[in-house]
């Protein structure tokens, strides 16, 4: 490999939410993080250098994007997904969450149902509920080893409560499903139907595993493009969640229309310049080095998978499509909730999101970030290994 993910870079002291505020949480110093969905590594050089030139410029006044930062995010999208982005749909923000609040405001009322489905990214709960919109959950079902959809259930839950809105997680945040085209077209159709718009936040579109591919929400009809809106962003797939920027991509004008007024409404003028310069960056230039840090999470995936066969078969992965988050079952372990919190916390020493959170749906589980190099993993591993060893003990 050109790059070396196998170096391990120390975040303490960094004001890296990750790894310097574990005091504040009641939680141990010398625990091992494994939880927020940012790497361990560093991102690409070329954004890197881009970076340094912008810093070393020395002048850091009001900022706004060029012609070329809407071409490189049009070119990798259509490269990468055959979606050819105009201009004029892309509104940038801060983040995916900011976007997700301002198309609640503008698109739903106080009261209108929003719909997602748990055990899913935790924030999209958080940001319904104070927005004053009830939340509405069409529980991902368990299959085997994989999570499914029950359309059935999804219907019904829209009728039944004046849903407006629907978050689409794709790929799917803890549970690592990739949609296939059938499942998105079914879940299309049925709020074209019901006049329900579709959020879909795709900021891990990047991740997919060898095997799948993801299609973007708004690709597969016009229908679906003119009640959507796709968040996008380079902070997942280039480590940049620091940086603040995001795409989101809005071909219906009207919608288009209430959402920047939303936007407006609550101050909000521009993004940053460093989020400016590292998005067009990562676009341009990132993507030898994307590729190769892909193989290296897939071969920590691998790791992980033959780790828990052979040496703790009480804990079970979901197996992943994408993302490099990974949702592992403890239900055999006989723990759950805020007891499996303190289990691993405590006992294993590691700082995991553990699956309540999610969702109650989510209560026998733990998500694991694989993003970090193989040694980390290995000592996280280890440690959840002597822990579960030692649990059984006391069992007996």
């Amino acid at each position: 490999m050109k790059y070396d993910f196998d170096i391990i870079i120390d975040r303490k002291n960094t004001n890296s939410i990750k790894y310097d505020f574990a005091r504040e949480k009641l939680i141990p110093k010398d625990i091992l993080p494994l939880w927020v969905a940012d790497m361990d590594f560093k991102t690409a050089p070329a954004i890197i250098n881009r970076l340094k030139n912008t810093v070393e410029y020395g002048i850091y006044g009001y900022s706004d994007s060029k012609e070329d930062y809407y071409i490189a995010v049009s070119n990798w999208y259509e490269k990468h997904f055959g979606y050819k982005i105009k201009k004029s749909w892309i509104v940038k923000t801060p983040g995916v969450v900011f976007a997700i609040a301002m198309v609640i405001r503008a698109l739903t009322n106080v009261g209108d149902g929003v719909l997602i489905q748990n055990p899913v990214y935790y924030p999209f709960s958080d940001v319904i509920r104070e927005n004053e919109r009830v939340l509405v959950n069409n529980s991902l079902v368990r299959n085997g080893n994989k999570y499914e959809i029950d359309f059935e259930d999804f219907e019904r839950k829209i009728i039944e409560n004046n849903v407006k809105l629907f978050i689409l997680c794709s790929p799917h945040n803890p549970v690592g499903r990739v949609w296939k085209k059938w499942e998105l077209k079914k879940l299309g159709d049925i709020c074209i139907k019901h006049n329900v718009y579709v959020l879909s936040d795709e900021i891990h579109s990047d991740f997919v595993y060898p095997g799948y591919k993801h299609t973007m929400f708004n690709t597969l009809s016009e229908a679906y493009e003119k009640i959507s809106i796709t968040c996008t962003a380079p902070s997942k797939s280039f480590n940049l969640a620091g940086v603040q920027i995001s795409n989101i991509i809005i071909p219906n004008i009207e919608i288009r229309k209430k959402i920047k007024k939303e936007i407006a409404k609550v101050g909000y003028s521009s993004v940053g310049i460093m989020g400016i310069v590292a998005c067009q960056a990562a676009y341009e230039e990132g993507e030898e080095w994307l590729n190769e840090l892909k193989q290296y999470i897939y071969s920590n995936l691998g790791y992980l998978r033959n780790y828990l066969e052979d040496n703790i078969p009480e804990i079970e992965l979901v197996e992943p499509e994408g993302t490099y988050l990974v949702w592992l079952d403890c239900s055999k372990l006989g723990i759950s909730g805020k007891k499996l919190e303190e289990f691993i916390i405590h006992k294993a020493g590691l700082w995991l999101d553990v699956g309540y959170i999610f969702g109650k749906e989510g209560d026998n589980y733990i998500r694991v970030n694989i993003a970090c190099p193989k040694s980390i993993l290995d000592k996280a591993l280890n440690r959840l290994e002597k822990a579960v060893r030692e649990l059984k003990n006391e069992i007996k």
